[in-house]
């Protein structure tokens, strides 16, 4: 059986072992969090360094593309410096090919007419894939990354400036510590509800969950929200809230949707040898094992 773990920069509350099948071969899934504790964090990734066929870094990015570079965060880069054997992921890798495969699919089943709707994605730095795919869908969206990481009360609307954005702002953010600008450890259960007007003024809201809760007005109704990382508690948040329709971009294992670092991860571990996976690799996996979203109504049934 293979084994993967994530360890991640966020809370502990949100820990979760479960095991699933991916065609014939059985995979175990652990997600360790380190409640914000960067030197536990790096003692888990050494102590499982060779134990595990594959890690993945939760909490945080790795790496950030902009401007058709690669970027390393410094403080992410230090925590899996020891590690020597098992290849660790951040889920940036499979980012591109996973999320403009759900928004192409959920528009080509009807789930989602995105022609026209306008969507709030919290984060485009680090969805690039799926906010080109939604903006080629026909939606109007509206990027939230200077509001919701740097609190800046700035609209992006355009994929040309939020590449701009990313290309000038990439350099200095990725030196600086993660918690500057992304919620970690106990912060990721922290409720902040602020720049409302934003999550209400647009059918869909879509990127990462942490950003959502964090933010969100207590009563959203009639909204879908496209996401993933999301507990059976966080359903249950977002139902109460008025949601309609939750999508998670990763399956569901006994009610609880890893990230994407968790799924790149198992991919590695079947697949990858210790050699980095292309995107086209994972398009051809993400096929294979018939890997599809998971999509809840929670109070209505139909297309959007």
């Amino acid at each position: 059986m293979k084994q993967v773990i994530s360890i991640s920069l966020g809370s502990s509350e949100r820990d979760a072992v479960t095991e699933g099948y991916f065609g014939d071969e059985k995979v175990r899934i652990e997600r360790r969090g380190t409640d914000g504790d960067k030197e536990k964090a790096r003692m888990l990734f050494a102590e499982y360094d060779g134990k595990v066929d594959a890690m993945g870094l939760g909490g945080t990015d790795l790496h950030i593309f902009a401007g058709g570079r690669r970027y390393t965060f410094r403080e992410s880069a230090a925590l899996v410096a020891g590690v020597k054997k098992t290849p660790v992921v951040d889920g940036s890798g499979l980012k591109d090919s996973l999320e403009r495969i759900v928004v192409a699919n959920l528009a080509k089943s009807g789930i989602i007419d995105f022609s026209k709707k306008k969507v709030l994605l919290v984060c485009g730095v680090d969805r690039f894939g799926m906010a080109e795919a939604i903006v080629e869908a026909g939606s109007d969206v509206t990027f939230g990354d200077l509001i919701f990481g740097l609190g800046l009360d700035l609209p992006v609307k355009s994929l040309k400036t939020l590449a701009s954005l990313a290309s000038l702002l990439a350099p200095l953010l990725t030196k600086l510590p993660v918690s500057w600008f992304y919620p970690v450890g106990k912060e990721q259960t922290r409720r902040a509800a602020a720049y409302g007007k934003y999550f209400e003024e647009n059918d869909i809201i879509a990127g990462d969950f942490h950003f959502i809760r964090k933010h969100m007005p207590d009563k959203l109704p009639g909204k879908y929200v496209i996401t993933n990382t999301v507990t059976s508690a966080d359903r249950e948040f977002l139902r109460q809230a008025g949601i309609s329709c939750l999508i998670t971009t990763t399956p569901s294992f006994a009610g609880r949707s890893f990230g994407t670092n968790v799924l790149e991860a198992v991919m590695v571990a079947l697949h990858g040898g210790g050699k980095r996976l292309t995107s086209s690799d994972y398009g051809i996996l993400l096929k294979k094992y018939s890997i599809e979203p998971t999509i809840e109504f929670f109070n209505i049934k139909g297309q959007i």
